[in-house]
């Protein structure tokens, strides 16, 4: 008899204040929205740096004919400097750094070169002997590369040293940034829609002092009282909730499974299984909001 009483009071509360009501939703659905965005942006970038940091690699150019660069001022690289390179990658102190080394020799880099800039000038005009012997270096910890680097620049015969890492760290640095946005918009958000669910409770309160009145006359508790004005924020907010899960995932699937992956297999994007490993915490802001809203609000407004 209480439960359907208090349901009865719940659903005349989001009657009453209907415009209200379908305001906290869609408040909640766009705040929300931004915090689980905010979420799966953070796993897509872990899952790029898992992948694309195990295949760094630090490559030594060794210097060639008629190099401009000021390492390279006595000339082109001597066998012995090159020998000397490849000896200092293979040698004990560099072991626990160093996975895999790949010589690049003159005669590869010339092919290289012809298959990339095929059809050029500069392919039709260079020769093998204008290229340039390479080492180029698998990390055993991408985080470390900077040891590896420093023992190789400034070596004699090596022009230029060359971390991948560095030409990722703008990309990570960009998408970490646009988080850090995401984040914002989804705070000024969050704050909104706690301010509406608070108007929304306390409006359904005030509506309804005389009946809360009564009910305090007639011996009911506070909890009981306030319940059916907790349950209409609640409601609001869940179903705020399962609009942004609902739209995470329309997206996931249609725009990022269905398009994006499939025009750049090579890249490891987020998945459904993300968004649901995400949703949980979405409906527990949800619950949380309106608890918030509710203990800001009813102490007050439930009072005769």
């Amino acid at each position: 008899m209480r439960l359907r009483f208090v349901l009865s009071q719940t659903g005349q509360g989001l009657s009453r204040n209907l415009a209200m009501t379908i305001s906290v939703i869609l408040v909640t659905f766009v705040s929300l929205t931004f915090v689980g965005a905010a979420a799966l942006l953070q796993v897509q970038i872990g899952n790029l740096k898992n992948d694309w940091y195990d295949r760094v690699e630090v490559s030594a150019f060794m210097c060639p004919q008629n190099s401009a660069t000021p390492a390279c001022a006595g000339g082109e690289a001597t066998a012995e400097q090159i020998d000397e390179i490849g000896a200092l990658l293979e040698s004990d102190a560099m072991a626990p750094y160093v996975d895999e080394i790949y010589v690049e020799s003159k005669e590869a880099a010339y092919e290289a070169f012809q298959e990339q800039m095929e059809d050029t000038v500069w392919a039709q005009s260079l020769t093998v002997e204008q290229m340039q012997v390479s080492y180029r270096v698998k990390l055993v910890d991408p985080e470390q590369y900077q040891i590896v680097a420093d023992e190789l620049e400034g070596r004699p015969g090596v022009e230029v040293v060359v971390d991948q890492r560095e030409q990722l760290e703008p990309l990570f640095l960009i998408l970490n940034r646009t988080t850090l946005l995401s984040v914002g918009l989804a705070g000024v958000m969050i704050v909104t829609a706690v301010l509406l669910i608070t108007t929304t409770i306390r409006l359904s309160a005030m509506s309804r002092r005389r009946e809360t009145g009564i009910m305090r006359l007639v011996g009911a508790s506070n909890f009981f009282i306030q319940l059916p004005f907790m349950l209409e924020g609640a409601i609001a907010a869940l179903i705020g909730a399962g609009l942004a899960v609902g739209g995470l995932f329309l997206g996931v699937k249609y725009l990022i499974e269905g398009w994006l992956a499939g025009e750049t297999p090579w890249v490891q994007f987020v998945d459904t299984a993300d968004v649901w490993s995400v949703a949980p915490f979405l409906v527990l802001a949800a619950i949380v909001l309106a608890g918030i809203s509710s203990i800001v609000t009813l102490g007050r407004y439930t009072k005769v």
